[in-house]
């Protein structure tokens, strides 16, 4: 059974769009590289949005982690579908963590925000990226829906904060006495991606019909 997982890790790498996430990892990084190669000595708010806009790109990236240009050949082999799109999350996710912490890093520290909240607004945005990549999966017979999530989170992030009433801000600066409520804000939200998520892995129930039916 371990050589069978050993297996199955193997060729889903294989069918990860590696090249695209490498490319958005890579222009996260030198968007939080900016000050240091520059000299330029952010203020906390200028910090706090440029490492908004490194977890925004990758997110972006992630939002095409589930694309597979073989879906509907793929569709009756014996794993099902959440495990493949699970063990695909598990194959990228400590790749993922080690990126934010290198962008953490890169960023100057005497501006830099608090980590924990930080990383939980990113954490959303990537969790928000596959939520929505998984429901174009269950929701529709594409094989490619990254470039719609992509758009349609892109187009999020900027309304966004244009919507929102001042009473339910996200995006607000450490200073502001709306920080913490908004971070709770940030944690149901959190919450609300994993539930999508996980209802969204299965496979659509018409197609599970017809596998029982062969």
């Amino acid at each position: 059974m371990r050589v069978a997982a050993v297996d199955l890790a193997g060729a889903v790498w294989r069918t990860l769009p590696r090249r695209l996430l490498a490319a958005a990892g890579a222009l996260g990084l030198l968007i939080a590289a900016v000050p240091a190669a520059t000299g330029a000595e952010p203020t906390p708010w200028q910090t706090l949005t440029l490492l908004r806009g490194v977890a925004l790109t990758g997110a972006l990236g992630l939002a095409f982690l589930l694309d597979d240009p073989a879906r509907h050949l793929t569709a009756p082999v014996p794993v099902r579908r959440p495990v493949r799109q699970a063990l695909r999350v598990a194959l990228v996710a400590p790749l993922a963590a080690l990126w934010w912490t290198a962008a953490l890093l890169l960023v100057p520290s005497a501006s830099r925000p608090p980590a924990g909240a930080i990383t939980l607004e990113a954490a959303v945005v990537a969790l928000l990226a596959l939520a929505g990549a998984a429901a174009a999966v269950r929701l529709t017979e594409g094989a490619r829906p990254g470039p719609a999530v992509a758009a349609a989170l892109l187009l999020a992030a900027v309304l966004a904060p244009l919507s929102l009433p001042e009473d339910w801000a996200l995006f607000v600066a450490p200073g502001d006495p709306r920080w913490a409520a908004a971070h709770d804000r940030w944690a149901v939200l959190l919450a609300g991606a994993v539930v999508a998520g996980a209802w969204c892995g299965p496979e659509p129930l018409g197609r599970r019909r017809w596998r029982g039916a062969g």
